[in-house]
């Protein structure tokens, strides 16, 4: 929820400080680079310190970012606000996959899982209808306390995280590692979403820095032996295609709504939760069907689910939105499937001593799959406009460039393009 609910009122944010659209979109934009980086980062930190104070950390310095956002009087500090915020959330990502793995044996991880990726549907669903419910009777600012509920976790972290111990005792952290890998990302990311092929070189020299350096430190960020585990380094990959696959149903799908259907921002949206809606409610069935008949099992499920979502997707693009808002719940459902299916398969192909730093790559990789996919998608939007059902100019399509501008964070800087921000 924290991610989603400013992207409705980015216009609102903008007015208040008088500042540009490409300005106002970094308040989105940099908290889900920040979040994405972040994950690796507390894995890391997980796999040396105990889950319970990794935790701790990470939530005071997402509630300080929210107290100064709730505070902010100027851009810079709101901005500020939501790097602290992101810095401090990424903590989450990090360890809900970690909670599964130290406190639940094989035979019931699928479930827990599940239960995390319950979570995130339910924020993706609930997180519009917060965000239009307090903005439609105080300032967006209050938007900021929404994310301070978190602490009230904190006390059953303390009770119930209390036999995890550091795998990892001594020894320093690799930040000049971590570093190299942080601007990798963010090079590879902005390279995509800008068409800039200097930050492309960029990120391929920042690559070679980090092969270099956790091949050559005695102590590196990342142990150069995890991607030598071939079971591990094929789910990395599955994981990159799916999620970048995936993320086009909340991409597209509302720019068929507004562009084909001619639906208002706010009713896009409506359309849109039935199938967030079903995803939180079927997650943990999709966990129970990994324990008991297995994750190949629930991969092939999911498979259908999706193949049948973009096939009637593709087969009925001029179908009533009641249609496409229940073949969304196909996809939506197929999709927490698949990540159920993914996240559990990768878990098993870890030892202890990796499974923070693991983890967290696995994020990593649904995050940057995320942006590079959006950032692509939107320049093959760009490119086939003369031919397709994106023709129109967006300048003369209110209701549509008002839904794009508030999707203009759906992943760090990949839509900005689309949008005209970039």
């Amino acid at each position: 929820m924290s991610v989603l609910i400013f992207n409705f009122v980015l216009a609102d944010i903008q007015d208040t400080f008088q500042i540009s659209t490409a300005q106002v979109s970094w308040v989105t934009s940099v908290y889900g680079l920040i979040y994405g980086i972040g994950t690796v980062i507390y894995g890391k930190l997980a796999d040396r310190y105990r889950l319970k104070h990794v935790l701790t950390f990470g939530l005071i310095i997402f509630a300080s970012g929210s107290l100064i956002g709730l505070m902010s009087q100027t851009f810079s500090v709101l901005l500020f606000a939501r790097c602290l915020q992101a810095a401090g959330a990424s903590a989450i990502p990090a360890t809900a996959m970690l909670i599964p793995l130290r406190y639940f044996p094989p035979e019931k991880r699928g479930s827990a899982i599940a239960t995390a990726f319950v979570g995130l549907a339910l924020g993706t669903a609930l997180g519009p209808i917060v965000s239009a419910l307090i903005v439609s009777f105080a300032h967006w600012r209050w938007l900021f306390c929404v994310p301070l509920f978190i602490l009230l976790t904190l006390p059953f972290y303390h009770k119930y995280l209390q036999e995890d111990e550091a795998h990892q005792s001594g020894g320093t952290i690799d930040w000049i590692g971590g570093g190299f890998l942080a601007i990798t990302v963010t090079f590879l990311l902005l390279s995509i979403t800008n068409g800039t092929l200097l930050l492309a070189v960029g990120s391929a020299i920042t690559l070679g820095l980090f092969i270099f350096r956790i091949r050559s430190t005695s102590e590196p960020f990342i142990e150069s032996q995890l991607f030598k585990n071939k079971a591990y380094t094929i789910g990395l990959a599955m994981a990159l295609l799916i999620s970048g696959i995936g993320v086009s149903l909340y991409f597209l799908s509302p720019l068929l709504l507004a562009e084909v259907q001619q639906l208002p921002a706010n009713w896009i949206g409506f359309f849109m939760v039935p199938a967030a809606v079903a995803s939180a409610l079927m997650g943990r069935k999709g966990g129970k069907l990994a324990d008991t008949k297995g994750n190949p099992f629930l991969f092939y499920t999911a498979s259908g689910l999706l193949i049948g979502c973009f096939f009637l997707l593709a087969l009925f693009t001029w179908a009533s939105p009641v249609f496409i808002a229940a073949f969304l719940i196909l996809g939506n459902v197929g999709q927490t499937f698949m990540m159920v299916a993914i996240s559990n398969s990768v878990s098993m192909t870890l030892a202890k001593k990796e499974e923070g730093v693991g983890m967290g790559l696995l994020a990593l990789m649904n995050f940057l799959s995320t942006g590079m996919a959006v950032g692509v998608y939107g320049k093959v939007i760009d490119l086939g406009s003369k031919s397709h059902w994106f023709s129109m100019n967006v300048e003369q399509c209110p209701h549509l460039q008002q839904y794009l501008f508030r999707l203009s964070a759906v992943a760090p800087v990949g839509s900005r393009s689309l949008c005209g921000v970039g």
